[in-house]
């Protein structure tokens, strides 16, 4: 299980990290500008979406789900 509220922190961190507005991120990943109000409501999000936001940020979906410190993919 993971906390709603982590993943929403970790997306903006890593998305304030490199200089990514949220909003573009979201239509560049093709998901509603609302996704991340979603999340925080644990209305959930699709293990495809989640993957496309770390795609898109970079990172590994282990982080955003708070289960590392580590942001780096395993490559």
């Amino acid at each position: 299980m993971y906390n709603a509220q982590e993943l929403v922190q970790h997306i903006k961190k890593q998305a304030k990290k490199q200089n990514i507005l949220i909003g573009d991120m979201l239509l560049a990943c093709d998901l509603n500008i609302n996704t991340l109000s979603q999340i925080s409501d644990k209305k959930g999000l699709s293990s495809f979406s989640l993957a496309r936001i770390a795609d898109y940020l970079d990172c590994s979906v282990d982080y955003l789900l708070g289960r590392t410190d580590n942001p780096e993919v395993n490559k």
